[in-house]
């Protein structure tokens, strides 16, 4: 028998409390609103706004330079091959440079301000008042290393050496003369601290009226006899000197004792001022116009190095000739001895200006700048005041032959210099790309 079908029957349906929880406004507190006051970015924050803005709406890589950029910065960096080709001419046939030689002291004033004017179009007045800001302590040091580890360096590499009286003389003159503009050309190649190498050269130019007879009495007066006096009044009165010293040292000295700093204004600050105001004013026009001045700048510090050298080539050819003459070559002998001495001021120079600026916490710009500065002496005054003042001339002989040899050593380090990008450059880059 089949079971009964089964009946559905509906069943009431009850509703479930909501499991919503119930809430409550709660009245806020009101507090009174306080807007802090405006406050501006650090000078370094803003920089870095504005270099990221140049970047582009994305952020990304800034554009790459056109190629011929490039090809401007490379033919600067031949700067090396310049002074050394040059320097060839001028032994060989010193009558090639006659042309700027006559026309001394206009052209060598003439060739100073151009390379001035083409430095100071690539910076800015702001970069010289944030040095005197920021960094017055690097000029400070930087000038005092010039005139401490050259002269000391002088007289270390003489005695080591044993070179003649003479020539010691003359070497420690060397080591107790003032900065050159090359060196600023030279911190303009190896991407150094180009404020901070001309505002050292022209300290480093005004104290050598003082300093510079002062040290080369205390430490070449053991060698032969020195008089500070005329030493520093032949820095002072250059017209009244023979023709030759007024062309070399006029673009570094006043014209007389009235105008001391005149001179230096006039040749140095002057040209760099302009330059600047122009790259300030007409930030777009000198745009397409400062790729050329590194290009520029070598170029007329080369014919003006090596026009300098050809002019003491002639006067000294022969006591370069008799130096030479003992072995019967030009490069044994004396000549040998005094080219070695040179080559090791220089380089000791180059090295113990780096290291004491390492020491004294610089950054690698100012490291550079001050290692040059350091290294690289004004070898025409080093001439002009051995053939003044000194009865032999053989004196002169070490300043004559650090012309070519230091140009070339501070340019080549210069070369090696502008392929490495100083450290604070790299992690800017760096910080952009991430």
């Amino acid at each position: 028998m089949a079971p009964p079908p089964l009946l559905l029957l509906p069943l009431p349906i009850r509703h479930l409390p909501s499991a919503r929880p119930v809430y409550r406004s709660v009245p806020r507190p009101c507090l009174p609103l306080s807007f802090p006051k405006r406050r501006c970015l650090p000078a370094s924050l803003r920089v870095q706004c504005l270099a990221d803005a140049e970047t582009g709406p994305g952020g990304g890589a800034p554009p790459p330079a056109p190629r011929w950029h490039a090809a401007l910065a490379a033919a600067a960096g031949m700067y090396p091959a310049y002074v050394t080709a040059g320097a060839a001419v001028a032994v060989a046939r010193p009558e090639a440079f006659r042309w700027f030689v006559d026309m001394a002291p206009g052209s060598y004033t003439a060739a100073l301000g151009f390379i001035m004017l083409a430095m100071g179009l690539t910076l800015q007045l702001r970069d010289f008042a944030a040095l005197l800001r920021e960094r017055p302590l690097a000029m400070l040091f930087g000038c005092a290393m010039q005139y401490t580890i050259m002269p000391a360096l002088g007289t270390i590499i003489s005695r080591a050496l044993g070179l003649s009286p003479s020539f010691s003389a003359g070497l420690v003159l060397l080591g107790c003369c003032p900065g050159g503009t090359a060196s600023n050309v030279v911190t303009l190649v190896a991407k150094g601290d180009v404020p901070l190498s001309i505002v050292m050269t022209v300290c480093s130019t005004l104290a050598a009226v003082f300093l510079t007879p002062l040290l080369t009495k205390i430490l070449a007066g053991a060698y032969i006899p020195v008089d500070a006096v005329k030493l520093s009044l032949s820095t002072l009165q250059v017209r009244f000197l023979t023709p030759l010293v007024h062309n070399a040292v006029l673009f570094l000295v006043s014209f007389s004792l009235g105008s001391l700093t005149l001179s230096p204004f006039q040749v140095v600050v002057a040209p760099i001022l302009l330059g600047s105001s122009v790259q300030t004013a007409f930030p777009s026009v000198v745009r397409y116009v400062t790729p050329f001045a590194p290009l520029m700048a070598v170029l007329a510090s080369s014919l003006l190095a090596c026009s300098v050298f050809s002019e003491n080539f002639v006067r000294l050819r022969s006591t370069i000739a008799d130096a030479s003459s003992v072995n019967g070559s030009f490069f044994s002998g004396d000549i040998g001895v005094v080219m070695l001495s040179v080559f090791l001021l220089h380089f000791a120079g180059f090295f113990v200006g780096y290291a004491a600026a390492a020491v004294g916490g610089f950054k690698e710009k100012q490291r550079r700048a001050i290692s040059i500065e350091v290294g690289m002496q004004n070898s025409s005054l080093g001439v002009v005041l051995a053939t003044a003042h000194f009865s032999s001339p053989l004196v002169a002989l070490p300043p004559a032959v650090s012309a070519v040899i230091m140009n070339i050593m501070g340019s080549t380090l210069g070369l090696v210099w502008q392929y490495i990008i100083p450290g604070s450059e790299n992690e800017t880059s760096d910080k952009r790309n991430a």
